[in-house]
């Protein structure tokens, strides 16, 4: 939130009032469109689950009325002397199992009329192995089917009720889903079952008793006792097992809610409505899909787009005003920070309204003032920089003369006046090289030549265990570089890259690279320890420089000073491996 706050505070005046009117009437939209939405939504819900607890009791009587019918067929069909004698009565000759055929026929043709209105088979099994269905694939179901079922077993054991539930069956195009009634046909008198009645019925047709309530987004699902869904609009659902949808049921139903729950159901936020239906054992269950039902009541793109084009109105008017109210100050503004761009001879004309006007004549007198000023620092600077690099250069460690000197003493008094001689004209190269203009430049021919200078001095007077090489692009040779720009880094190569290691390699490299100049100083001894890959230098309080004062910082401080900030020195060390020294300068010609 500061960070938000401190970057709000950075803006103008106008980017500042137009920014807080967006957020104001987009705001003020937002808290409107919700607030819409939500009172629609609440008289949506109450009114809804009104409407369809009412659709349920309609449904539900409608399931009552084809349940009377099936009790209705039960009564006549375990009444019938009739249909008993032809379950029961063994095997006889041919006129008598006619006359019991007949009378049977005429019975169930009696009861078929009861459910005239549905379309159902009926079918009736005894224990004597006959059968008899008022559909030629009812019989068939039977055979296939029916007769091993747990349903037939179930009303086996519960012989005073009719049982509800479905099962499939598989015929010539697939598997179908079936409802069926099954009750077992009881001697009263004996208790003793004599056979099983069945009232079937296809899913498609059991649908047919709710289908009609249902809509998009408004759908009716008839669970079992088991969380099973038997019958519903939604084929997809048949035959799966809602336990969550059961629990949401059965609360209702036992807690006497009325008006339903809000619920997740199918991967949908819901409202959900339950009846019970006790003859069946099922529940009939209304899931109304929030978001598909509000769909359909609230056009959610126009009130979009009617809000979007209210507010896009609203910012447009906004724009034009604040635009109009601040355009003095924001030339005034633009004017004046134009100066950080160019030079301070960027006057601003003397115009607008009387603010504007005093604050120009304001502004002109700062810049007449700034301008001697600015010219006087700049010039003091200019010298004073020149002066510290003039003194730095100049400042060779005595004991580097001292020892240098020493060590030509001790090649005289052994006889090698020839590597004296050598050692003595390394070090006059070294001190006409240091001792001059602090700005000159020299080429790269030249810094080399310096370097070679500077190792021989020091293998005279520490032995060859450090080695130098050096590869130089031919066409670098005529570029110019300051003076004494890699030497630093030799230096440090051999007084700090090899305290663990005793022997080892330094490697300059001077190359091109686009329009840049790259001096690499290379090393393979015992890295820099705490450095890591996102430093460009290492702490210059643990370098201590032998040969002059112009340390690894001091360079780097020099390359920014005399180039700019894209040129400079970038260090990369691993410990035990060794360190990679890059020294970027512009390309300089002769």
């Amino acid at each position: 939130m500061k960070k938000w706050m401190n970057g709000f505070s950075r803006l103008g005046l106008f980017p500042k009032l137009i920014l807080v009117m967006v957020v104001s009437i987009v705001l003020v939209s937002v808290l409107i469109l919700w607030t819409t939405i939500h009172m629609s939504t609440k008289l949506f819900t109450e009114t809804f689950s009104i409407t369809n607890s009412k659709v349920l009791s309609q449904i539900k009587a409608n399931f009552e009325s084809f349940n009377d019918a099936i009790a209705a067929v039960s009564n006549n069909v375990s009444q019938s002397g009739a249909i008993r004698a032809y379950l029961t009565e063994g095997d006889g000759d041919s006129l008598s199992m006619a006359k019991s055929y007949y009378n049977m026929r005429e019975t169930m043709d009696r009861v078929q009329s009861i459910t005239g209105s549905y379309e159902v088979g009926i079918t009736i099994g005894g224990i004597n192995g006959r059968t008899y269905s008022t559909d030629q694939l009812q019989y068939t179901m039977f055979k296939d089917v029916l007769k091993d079922h747990p349903i037939t077993r179930e009303a086996a054991n519960t012989p005073n009720r009719i049982i509800f539930d479905d099962f499939t069956r598989e015929s010539n195009s697939g598997t179908e889903q079936m409802i069926s009634a099954t009750k077992a046909l009881a001697d009263r008198s004996q208790g003793r079952i004599y056979g099983t009645l069945y009232v079937t019925m296809r899913e498609s047709v059991f649908r047919q008793f709710y289908s009609s309530f249902t809509s998009r987004g408004n759908d009716v699902v008839i669970l079992n006792e088991k969380g099973e869904i038997v019958s519903s609009n939604r084929e997809e659902w048949i035959g799966t097992r809602e336990l969550d949808l059961l629990s949401h049921a059965r609360r209702i139903y036992n807690e006497g809610l009325s008006s339903g729950i809000n619920a997740r159901v199918m991967d949908q936020d819901s409202i959900v409505l339950s009846e019970y239906l006790p003859f069946y054992r099922f529940y009939i269950v209304n899931v109304v899909d929030k978001e598909e039902s509000m769909g359909q009541l609230l056009n959610m793109k126009a009130i979009a787009l009617i809000c979007a084009a209210i507010v896009a109105v609203a910012l447009i008017l906004v724009f034009l005003i604040t635009n109009q109210m601040t355009k003095s100050l924001r030339r005034l503004v633009k004017q004046m920070s134009n100066i950080t761009k160019s030079d301070l001879d960027n006057y601003i004309p003397v115009s607008g309204s009387y603010e504007s006007r005093q604050l120009s004549h304001a502004y002109n007198y700062m810049l007449d003032e700034l301008h001697d000023y600015v010219d006087q620092l700049v010039q003091t600077q200019r010298e004073q920089r020149n002066a510290e690099l003039a003194a730095l250069q100049s400042q060779i460690n005595p004991h580097f003369l001292y020892n240098t000197l020493a060590s030509v003493k001790v090649l005289v008094q052994q006889g090698n006046k020839d590597r004296a001689a050598e050692t003595i004209h390394a070090l006059i190269s070294l001190l006409q090289s240091t001792i001059s203009d602090a700005s000159e430049t020299v080429t790269v021919e030249q810094e080399v030549e310096t370097l070679k200078n500077y190792v021989f001095i020091n293998h005279v007077r520490y032995g060859g265990r450090i080695k130098a090489a050096f590869y130089i692009a031919p066409d670098c040779t005529q570029y110019h570089v300051p003076k004494l720009v890699i030497q630093p880094f030799i230096e440090n190569a051999f007084f700090h890259a090899f305290i663990r290691k005793e022997t080892g390699t330094i490697h300059v490299m001077v190359s091109k690279d686009g329009e840049s100049l790259i001096c690499e100083i290379m090393d393979n001894g015992d890295g820099i320890e705490g450095l890591t890959m996102g430093e460009s230098l290492p702490n210059p309080k643990n370098n201590r420089q032998l040969f002059s004062g112009i340390g690894i910082r001091n360079v780097h401080d020099r390359i920014e000073l005399m180039y700019g900030p894209p040129y400079g020195v970038t260090i990369m060390s691993k410990p035990g491996e060794g360190t990679r020294v890059t020294v970027t300068l512009p390309l300089i010609g002769g």
